[in-house]
């Protein structure tokens, strides 16, 4: 199987202070891999660090290929009160590719429009962001991953929140970009919305407990302490 990212002995934290020992994972490419582990297990530095934002201290960290990877983070960073609308928001992921100070051009919002509409939030592009549900917002958000065009798009807990049927509707985008040969890697509480993923990294205290197969993972399949009621002691 072709590998996305490969890490090896990866350490990585902040001020110093180590939060990831000694990881060795394999994200698969053109695949959905889900990131699970109780909370303070490191998961967010662990995406850090695959976003390229957060040097590893130790060990290497090999990309398949070059490009700049996408980051969905878990909440919008603009303030409700400016008056930015939802197509705003979704093109800003064409930035990367356009600079600051030049205008979109025709495709450029074309790959805007297209992106709200597979998220299913074309009716609201003229809506200020502010304005927007929680789950309308979230959708913005990924779709403004979409619009970057990555070959690796990286999320924190995307389904965070959300009713059932947002929550289907955005991991059903997830795993049609893999279809398509984006590389997809999520945060995720939820054992449902990583069971439908197609690989899984488990992480507790920092360190790489397990990664394979979503239903041998969360089901403890590899050595790990033994008689816990949920795998590896986790609270689902």
């Amino acid at each position: 199987m072709i590998q996305q990212v490969t890490l090896d002995d990866v350490s990585a934290g902040y001020a110093g202070r180590p939060v990831l020992a000694g990881v060795s994972a394999r994200i698969p490419a053109a695949a959905v891999t889900a990131v699970v582990g109780p909370n303070g297990s490191g998961k967010s530095t662990l995406l850090g660090v695959l976003a390229g934002v957060l040097p590893a201290m130790t060990g290497t960290v090999r990309h398949r290929t070059g490009a700049r990877p996408a980051l969905v983070p878990q909440r919008s960073t603009v303030p409700d009160a400016l008056p930015v609308t939802v197509r705003d928001t979704v093109a800003m992921g064409r930035w990367g590719s356009l600079g600051l100070f030049r205008r979109m051009s025709s495709r450029e919002r074309s790959v805007a429009d297209a992106c709200m509409d597979r998220l299913g939030i074309g009716a609201l592009a003229a809506r200020r962001i502010g304005e927007l549900s929680g789950g309308q917002r979230q959708r913005a958000l990924v779709a403004q991953g979409l619009a970057q065009e990555a070959d690796l798009l990286l999320l924190d807990e995307p389904t965070t929140g959300l009713d059932l049927a947002a929550q289907h509707g955005i991991t059903d985008v997830l795993r049609e970009l893999a279809a398509e040969g984006v590389t997809v890697v999520y945060v995720t509480h939820d054992p449902a919305a990583a069971r439908r993923a197609g690989h899984c990294l488990l992480l507790r205290d920092g360190r790489l407990v397990q990664q394979g197969p979503p239903g041998a993972v969360l089901a403890g399949g590899a050595p790990g302490p033994p008689h816990c009621s949920a795998p590896y002691g986790l609270a689902w």
